[in-house]
């Protein structure tokens, strides 16, 4: 019969070491009864230009640059931008963004079903707003070397459809890339 303290000792002691290991991977999982927006909400005081916001799909890699926090949520993809969208439309310092894979508008129906609705549901989603369309990869890469850096909130969803993550990549609210440029010329010649 095997000793009893001895064996909870180890239990507790993997469950240490189980719990050490989430924490340095940066994984977290959504609170039962926190929205999503709520969740994103928390943590967009903390959150300014060059930070990002991801939502993505299932097969997203654990990333392993440390400015990465992975958030693990129950909710659909779409739900998710829906959710991330209307927590951004409430700042004021900072305003997003949109990318989106190039390849997305390829992906065929007959490899992944529902694809043509979830693009379709996508763009009601995001219309009106300014979207990038970019290779996945050079996404990835933007991302990565952001997060050398800068903090990148990722939001994995339980989706299972190619090519649809959805990246927010966080600019200044209150200041334009207009007035940036002005700001830059009149330096350059001494003006105001």
């Amino acid at each position: 019969m095997a000793n009893w303290p001895s064996v909870m000792k180890r239990l507790a002691l993997l469950a240490l070491l189980l719990g050490a290991v989430c924490a340095s991977t940066g994984v977290a999982s959504q609170r039962k009864g926190t929205s999503i927006e709520a969740l994103v909400a928390s943590k967009l005081p903390a959150l300014g230009h060059r930070n990002w916001i991801v939502v993505a799909d299932s097969a997203y890699p654990l990333q392993t640059s440390p400015g990465i926090e992975t958030i693990v949520v129950d909710a659909s993809q779409l739900d998710t931008v829906r959710a991330v969208l209307a927590a951004l439309a409430k700042t004021k310092h900072v305003r997003p963004t949109i990318l989106i894979d190039e390849e997305l508008a390829f992906v065929p129906e007959k490899h992944a079903p529902g694809i043509g609705r979830y693009r379709d549901s996508l763009a009601k989603l995001l219309r009106g707003k300014t979207v990038e369309r970019l290779l996945h990869e050079q996404i990835i890469a933007r991302l990565d070397e952001a997060g050398k850096t800068f903090k990148v909130l990722l939001i994995k969803t339980p989706h299972i459809q190619p090519y649809t993550s959805v990246f927010f990549q966080l600019e200044c609210g209150y200041w334009s890339g207009e007035a940036e440029s002005a700001l830059r010329e009149a330096m350059k010649t001494g003006g105001r």
